[in-house]
């Protein structure tokens, strides 16, 4: 059930349910952070793999020694930087913050959410939420209230509209080992941001079966049609021609080929507009029967690798044809 009424969201989640709610990144699946039950929920809803570690959302930068301590001075510099924001630290936990969160490790991923519904659902409860992304393990993450209304329908006790979510992709995940900053996962903070403040970040946003973070994976964030990430779009239209074609494009449409459905994610060409409807676009292909999806590669810069990153992890294909 699609709802705006945060006393009835206030209500299932003191009773241990889960519910979908709405922040600046994307739509997450949340329970209460000190509930087991809650916890254990979303697991089985999502499918979620318990290795795999969720991030504790609280209400304000002040709460952050209620979940985390050893909080390094660069640590606060970000946290004061970013948050309320697209922005999520891996920090050593408090004891009490349940090891099936950080699936068993000895650090807790934590941010304070920038939507406008969720820090005021955050103000109105006793306790922080664990919100992975609203969507069964692996798929499209959700964008809109619609998207995780089709992914659980009366699975969850309701969904919390908040409208299109702003950033459109996950937040940026940071590190700290041995005095060195690491990114975990690029996000909607781009890494030059975070290296003004930081100095130079050690990227290790990959792992298959320990993953230190959430979104680490190889496979993620992806659509059910087959999906391929191009770097040379217009040969990739042309060797796949005998198929039914749907083509993610950057910021112009393509006139050279027939293809039947492509979206253009920002004809502005801004990368923050592109990242917004990156997951809606991604929905409306895959909603189309087609044989493949094909994307184009970004430029691998700011926000540019967030989105390759998350065209990278719906495919392990990316493609270059050469013409011999």
């Amino acid at each position: 059930m699609i709802s705006t009424n945060i006393k009835e969201a206030v209500y299932h989640l003191n009773q241990d349910k889960i519910i979908g709610l709405p922040t600046e990144t994307v739509y997450g699946l949340a329970g209460n952070a000190f509930s087991e039950e809650a916890i254990q929920s979303i697991f089985t809803t999502k499918k979620r793999p318990s290795f795999n570690p969720l991030i504790v959302h609280i209400k304000s930068l002040d709460d952050l020694p209620l979940v985390a301590t050893d909080i390094p001075d660069l640590a606060w510099e970000l946290a004061k930087a970013f948050w309320p924001g697209s922005l999520t630290l891996i920090l050593p936990k408090q004891p009490h913050i349940s090891d099936t969160i950080t699936a068993g490790k000895p650090t807790v991923a934590v941010r304070v959410p920038k939507h406008p519904m969720a820090l005021e659902l955050l103000a109105n409860l006793d306790f922080p939420l664990v919100a992975p992304s609203a969507n069964p393990f692996g798929s499209i993450s959700p964008t809109k209230a619609i998207h995780v209304e089709n992914y659980f329908g009366d699975q969850i006790s309701l969904v919390l509209d908040g409208g299109s979510c702003e950033a459109g992709v996950e937040s940026t995940i940071i590190g700290f080992e041995k005095d060195k900053v690491q990114l975990y996962r690029y996000g909607a903070v781009p890494l030059e941001a975070i290296e003004k403040i930081t100095g130079k970040v050690t990227v290790f946003n990959k792992s298959e079966s320990n993953p230190k973070a959430p979104g680490m994976l190889f496979k993620h964030y992806a659509p059910k049609t087959d999906f391929i990430l191009s770097r040379t779009i217009l040969e990739d239209i042309e060797w796949y021609g005998d198929k039914k074609i749907g083509v993610l494009l950057f910021n112009q449409p393509i006139s050279d080929f027939e293809v039947t459905h492509q979206i253009v994610l920002a004809a502005n060409g801004d990368f923050e507009t592109a990242a917004t409807n990156l997951y809606a676009a991604m929905h409306e292909l895959d909603s189309l029967n087609l044989d493949i999806i094909i994307a184009e590669r970004f430029p691998d810069y700011g926000l540019g690798c967030t989105i390759n990153d998350r065209l990278e992890h719906a495919t392990h294909k990316t493609t270059t044809h050469l013409k011999l």
